[in-house]
């Protein structure tokens, strides 16, 4: 029978030094670097998502990045088609990103959950923005509820867009089984889980480089569309505390600080989902315990050693 292809599952919290990584294996095996990061998509966020730079761009493809307009929310179904177009076109596919639930859409595949009615979609939208996530979040079935923070609008109009789109709740749907199975891929995973401290500043000097290369700019340009605020894009990292700075309602300086704190608790968020979900085999993931800033310190931290895993399972 035919081995199934090799794809790369590159994951970690943000900051932690995924995209510089997946660079030097795309350069090393031919592969090509796919995103899976949610918000990487958006074509008006590159500086403060950190998108790769044209220069890195051009030294290995990279696909999926900015291909998005703010405008259009993207669902973890459209991802998946999308990366699995690209997929089979790469020789070696590197998923990179911090959304898991973009990673399981391919390791574990999607829920069974019809298609929505756009009249449920606009209503469970113009009820967020009228009521509110936490209230939003108290008309969910129970069940729902309890897997849902009531601060994570997003997810809260998806579930509630749900329930009264079909009758029945988004956890009663998940529990129907997959609608997809697993994409047709051998999987090794290499996670990043580099230690707090070193994230945390980490965290602090890319928000500041941000800030130097054009984050308020960017964040300017954002909110002169005026998108709808419900929006993922307009909730990305450091858009709603530069967009409260750019308001008057905050000095910068407080802004700066409250982006950089909300960042770090997300990646704590992060780095705890990755620890309990499995992404691949234990003996096909290769976890490193420090953050990778270029290619000085991959030396230092065993680049040699990962480029044996990726070629021992090729």
């Amino acid at each position: 029978m035919t081995q199934h292809p090799l794809a790369l599952l590159l994951a970690g919290p943000t900051a932690s030094g995924k995209s510089a990584l997946a660079l030097a294996l795309a350069r090393r095996f031919g592969g090509t670097v796919i995103n899976t990061d949610s918000m990487q998509l958006y074509r008006e966020l590159r500086v403060l998502t950190a998108r790769p730079t044209p220069e890195e761009e051009a030294l290995a493809p990279h696909r999926l990045y900015g291909i998005r307009p703010a405008a259009e929310a993207a669902s973890v179904a459209w991802w998946r088609d999308a990366a699995l177009a690209e997929m089979g076109r790469a020789s070696l596919p590197i998923l990179c990103g911090g959304t898991g639930l973009y990673f399981l859409s391919l390791t574990e595949g999607l829920s069974a959950i019809p298609p929505i009615p756009p009249e449920a979609r606009s209503e469970a939208r113009a009820l967020l923005e009228r009521i509110g996530a936490p209230a939003l979040h108290a008309r969910l079935d129970a069940e729902t509820a309890a897997t849902l923070r009531p601060g994570d609008s997003q997810r809260i109009a998806r579930a509630y867009e749900v329930l009264i789109g079909t009758g029945r709740g988004l956890v009663a749907w998940q529990r129907e089984g997959a609608r997809t199975g697993p994409a047709p891929w051998r999987f090794a995973a290499i996670r990043l889980d580099p230690p707090r401290e070193a994230l945390r500043a980490a965290i602090a000097a890319r928000f500041d480089a941000m800030l130097a290369g054009g984050a308020l700019e960017e964040v300017a340009a954002l909110l002169a569309l005026g998108l709808d605020p419900a929006l993922p894009a307009m909730r990305a990292h450091g858009v709603p505390e530069l967009a409260a700075y750019l308001r008057g309602e905050m000095p910068l300086a407080a802004a700066r600080e409250r982006a950089i704190l909300n960042t770090g608790q997300y990646t704590k968020r992060q780095a705890t989902w990755f620890r309990h979900h499995d992404l691949a085999a234990p003996s096909k993931t290769h976890i490193i315990h420090a953050r990778i800033a270029d290619s000085a310190q991959f030396q230092e931290s065993g680049l040699a050693e990962i480029f044996a895993f990726v070629e021992k399972r090729r």
